[in-house]
């Protein structure tokens, strides 16, 4: 580390450290063309939603583009992680991201030759999942090969904002541009913004998974400690070493807490009537609301990079995220509610850090990919089996009963989780152990 940038690990600061995209050039051109591209993709996602009901004019045929993303994110997800830990995870990268980009331009060349096939659109999603259950894993395996381990934490940080800010911000440019200029020029801006995240790729330096050692020296960018050629990577191995670190099988764990227990984003439609007397404009506030508090959350994240014992922060977080959703399963003023939902998504953002921390610091570099995978997998089914979980519990019982209910058994089953694997409370990021 750089004579300049140690005082900032000491300074005591509240808004986003910053010190990542100081420190190096790479990360930087990373997460600039990564936010970008997110927001693209929002836009698109938004745009390809409105066009598939303009289409069909079926609610169905809109809830069939989440499930057509869904099943490669799953099928994908682990194998992708493999092939991040058998290749050079920079050509992977650039790889999938041309990919995306190609995909993306086939939507601007459909749009703009009158093409209005919804199996087409259906067909692009699912390849577009493909690509970024390749991406993901190779991406996030590079992070800790960019940055020194004391800057990770707002690495993370920073990477919350991202995908934060895609969240809010496309949907958002999407629905004003295709409200004024149609579908062809959401699309269009959605490949002219995927360009940086493939010239952040193409700069980037090559990035073979080390398997000289089980964890890469500080500072090695190169990939020169794996100039030996990579041997297979295999998926069971990668769930096999899961299975026999007990600290990162806790980070799954307590995700999933979280997702399946106390998801209560499928109620909020009849939660906004039920409740609060609304609408549909309510309930798009209902779902911002824990997006806002997860980019507050992000820009307030200075002071996290100063926490050490991960596992406890990432139990708290976890156990304030149930707590807030079961406070606001009991609220019935809607603007008390929104306060407890945006403390929710703050919550979130910081188990979010810690626990991506912990997968980047403590596995093996020949192991990152495949963990990756691992999360990718969890994070895409787990809201899924949350929303089928709270649906199914709002009918037999009512929609209170799921969130509040949803929001103490998350409580609970984290608490209970952290009195089993103790040691999971112990860990120290001074010494990170799987």
């Amino acid at each position: 580390m750089t004579q300049t940038s140690k005082p900032d690990v000491h300074r005591k600061r509240i808004f986003a450290d910053l010190t990542p995209l100081r420190t190096s050039p790479d990360y930087r051109r990373l997460w600039f063309g990564n936010t970008v591209s997110w927001i693209g993709q929002g836009m698109t996602s938004l745009a390809v939603s409105l066009q598939v009901y303009d289409l069909t004019g079926s609610a169905f045929s809109v809830g069939l583009i989440g499930f057509c993303s869904l099943v490669p994110l799953v099928v994908f997800g682990l194998y992708g992680g493999a092939i991040a830990d058998t290749m050079d995870r920079r050509k992977l990268g650039l790889g999938s991201s041309t990919g995306s980009f190609l995909l993306s331009a086939v939507l601007v060349a459909s749009a703009f030759a009158g093409v209005e096939q919804v199996w087409l659109l259906y067909l692009i999603v699912a390849l577009q999942a493909v690509c970024f259950a390749l991406n993901s894993p190779a991406r996030s395996s590079m992070i800790p090969r960019l940055l020194p381990p004391e800057q990770l934490p707002a690495a993370n940080a920073l990477g919350s904002l991202t995908s934060t800010t895609g969240t809010l911000v496309g949907p958002m440019l999407g629905g004003v541009i295709v409200g004024w200029w149609g579908y062809r020029a959401a699309y269009t801006v959605d490949v002219v913004t995927f360009t940086a995240s493939l010239y952040a790729m193409w700069r980037l330096p090559a990035m073979l998974p080390d398997r000289s050692t089980e964890a890469p020296a500080d500072g090695d960018v190169s990939g020169a400690g794996a100039a030996q050629r990579p041997e297979r990577a295999s998926v069971l191995e990668g769930l096999r070493f899961l299975g026999t670190r007990p600290n990162l099988r806790m980070t799954f764990f307590s995700d999933l807490c979280a997702m399946v227990l106390a998801s209560p984003k499928a109620l909020f439609p009849v939660v906004a009537i039920v409740w609060y007397d609304g609408d549909a404009r309510t309930t798009g506030l209902l779902v911002a609301a824990p997006a806002f508090g997860a980019l507050l959350g992000g820009v307030c994240s200075g002071w996290l990079g100063r926490i050490r014992r991960h596992g406890l922060a990432v139990v708290c977080s976890v156990a304030g995220w149930g707590a807030a959703i079961a406070a606001f399963g009991l609220t019935r003023q809607l603007w008390l509610g929104i306060v407890f939902l945006a403390l929710a998504g703050c919550a979130d953002t910081f188990s979010m850090v810690f626990r991506g921390t912990m997968l980047q610091a403590a596995v093996p570099d020949r192991m990152r990919g495949r963990l990756q995978g691992v999360f990718i997998v969890v994070v895409a089914g787990g809201p899924r089996l949350g929303d089928f979980l709270a649906g199914s519990v709002a009918d037999l019982a009512s929609p209170g009963v799921a969130v509040t209910g949803g929001g103490i058994a998350c409580v609970v089953a984290v608490l209970l989780l952290a009195a089993k694997w103790r040691g999971f409370l112990r860990y120290d990021a001074r010494d990170p152990q799987p």
